[in-house]
């Protein structure tokens, strides 16, 4: 088995445009920033929580904190990631007691990550609300849960995978629709016939 390039589904502008367009939605439905929060959820959730404070700063002129969220121990499949999975820190530097969060990640898929983020996110504190921010939509949800904010949303198939790369870990920007294709088993030549 291995993994094929299908298709680009936003390239470095297009996911620029399509954060400053999430941005603008986050502040302007939740009626101001003044209990706002952002969570990115590792690994690629926290640039894009980072990029959308980044923008909001930028035309509306407000610092709004950015939380960084490991949901490792908080998986139901771990044990099956490994005998000894990677920890990496959560860092939230707010008391998140009636804040107004947006957890924020690349992809919505089965929602599983979501679930686990949020029973981190009430290990913490009780949060005023909370909702999901994410930059593509595919599909083939197993939960009940859906995204407040959605960048983009694809359709795929259960063999594809929306491959997110961001600049700050990928050193490039753009969506990428994969397809996992079977590996070609090679006839073997005809033997002699007798």
């Amino acid at each position: 088995m291995h993994i094929v390039e299908k298709r680009q589904v936003l390239s470095a502008e297009e996911m620029d445009r399509t954060l400053q367009r999430l941005a603008h939605e986050i502040v302007e439905k939740s009626g101001g920033t003044g209990s706002l929060a952002l969570i990115g959820v590792r690994r690629r959730g926290v640039p894009l929580a980072h990029r959308l404070a980044h923008s909001m700063r930028a035309f509306a002129g407000v610092e709004v904190p950015v939380g960084t969220l490991d949901i490792t121990l908080y998986r139901d499949d771990l044990s099956t990631v490994g005998a000894q999975p990677l920890l990496q820190s959560s860092e939230i530097p707010f008391i998140v007691d009636d804040r107004d969060l947006v957890l924020v990640d690349d992809v919505l898929y089965t929602g599983r990550t979501a679930r686990a983020a949020m029973n981190a996110l009430f290990d913490l504190g009780r949060p005023m609300r909370i909702r999901l921010c994410v930059l593509v939509d595919r599909g083939h949800r197993e939960l009940p849960i859906e995204a407040s904010f959605v960048g983009t949303t694809v359709q795929t198939s259960a063999s594809e995978i929306v491959e997110v790369q961001v600049r700050e870990i990928d050193k490039q920007d753009r969506v990428m629709l994969m397809d996992r294709v079977a590996d070609r088993v090679q006839d073997s030549p005809p033997g002699n016939r007798s």
